[in-house]
């Protein structure tokens, strides 16, 4: 993929783009170490993968632009490496990957950076919707075309599968439970034959994957049972489950990392300080549990309380500081922005977030200023929202 003349016309650069040195650096470090050789068609070793996605504790030298810089390679993915060491094994072999988990787990992020350290090409994606088609998988026609020439390979517009087979790149197929069944197994033959056959060409009707060919899926555990894969289907992908992050230190990592790359982008001349960020990842981190460390008790949310939701929440802060607000980022900013994360399909949920702050919040709020500025504000967000 080539780089855009102007970056300020893009709102998100894919992530070969974005962390071209860093993949670059690794590139170059493979090639002067004789212990790993990427796999037939991999832009970087498995172990090189693993270490962009999981970073590395010191800076990687290596000429970039003609130059002799050290690059840093930042963590992408704060959960457990065990799971990328799984996915990258998975990718090394015959066998498609199958990202599952709650939404706002990082399924996605995690498929996106995969592909583009083994790849060098993040972009070959399909949606999965329950409008998906079979030839949105496989290959369509110029319709005008065929109707003045016939069916020749000119006239074929590829799918993103047909691309990544020819050019032996990764597929990305989001959220494939909600496509169905009969859409779905058009996968079947793909993953088995490693081909696609074109019927209306009598020359050439097949399309052979190349070497490096394989298909990276999601799937939203609360999504499973809607469109439930077929046990073909099935037996061809390997299952990685992604969990919710574990502990309340590594949350806050992600969340920290996340809006501050967000931030930036933006162009927010703020700083989600520390102590704010402790209270939106221990709010997050209650609510999604029910239960606070001293053992007080309350409803669930019927929403995915993801630490997604929880780095939206700091951007939204941070825009909000920005033009509304003192410009830097307090916790009551977070509780204004708070509401819309909690509160969706089901209002039913605005009584938790009260219960919450009346149990929880509150009490805290008597020993602690920035917990009673919280609760404060909180309080007359869901006045507002009821």
């Amino acid at each position: 993929m080539t780089k855009p003349d102007d970056q300020a016309l893009i709102l998100r650069e894919p992530a070969e783009l974005q962390y071209r040195a860093q993949l670059d650096a690794l590139i170059q470090a493979d090639a002067t170490t004789s212990r790993d050789a990427p796999p037939n068609a991999w832009k970087l070793s498995p172990r090189s993968v693993l270490a962009y996605i999981t970073g590395t504790p010191k800076p990687i030298e290596a000429t970039i632009g003609g130059k002799k810089v050290s690059v840093a390679i930042t963590r992408k993915f704060f959960n457990d490496d065990a799971l990328v060491e799984r996915a990258i094994v998975t990718l090394a072999s015959e066998r498609a990957l199958l990202l599952v988990g709650e939404p706002g787990t990082g399924k996605s992020w995690l498929s996106e950076h995969l592909a583009a350290a083994i790849s060098g090409c993040s972009t070959l994606t399909i949606q999965g919707t329950a409008g998906t088609t079979e030839d949105q998988i496989k290959y369509s026609w110029n319709v005008a075309r065929v109707i003045a020439e016939g069916p020749k390979p000119s006239n074929l517009i590829p799918s993103p599968t047909m691309i990544a087979m020819r050019t032996g790149g990764l597929l990305r197929f989001e959220e494939i439970t909600r496509c169905v069944p009969d859409v779905q197994d058009a996968l079947v033959s793909i993953l088995s034959d490693k081909n696609i056959v074109v019927p209306e060409l009598p020359d050439a009707n097949m399309v052979f994957a190349r070497p490096g060919f394989n298909i990276i899926a999601t799937a939203n555990s609360r999504d499973q049972g809607v469109n439930e894969l077929s046990a073909a289907l099935k037996r061809r992908f390997n299952y990685i489950h992604i969990p919710i992050v574990g502990d309340q230190k590594t949350e806050m990592a992600i969340v920290r990392d996340r809006s501050k790359e967000l931030i930036e982008r933006y162009k927010i001349p703020a700083k989600l300080e520390e102590p704010v960020l402790e209270v939106l990842a221990t709010v997050f981190r209650e609510m999604r549990n029910g239960t606070t460390a001293d053992g007080t008790t309350f409803q669930k949310t019927s929403t995915t309380l993801s630490t997604a939701e929880a780095i939206a929440v700091a951007l939204d802060s941070a825009i909000y500081a920005r033009y509304f607000g003192t410009g830097a980022i307090g916790v009551a900013d977070v509780a204004k922005n708070l509401v819309g994360s909690i509160v969706k399909e089901d209002l039913a949920d605005l009584q938790v977030l009260k219960e919450y702050l009346s149990l929880v919040a509150k009490k805290r709020g008597a020993k602690d200023a920035l917990w009673k500025a919280f609760h404060d504000a909180a309080i007359k967000a869901v006045a507002s929202a009821s």
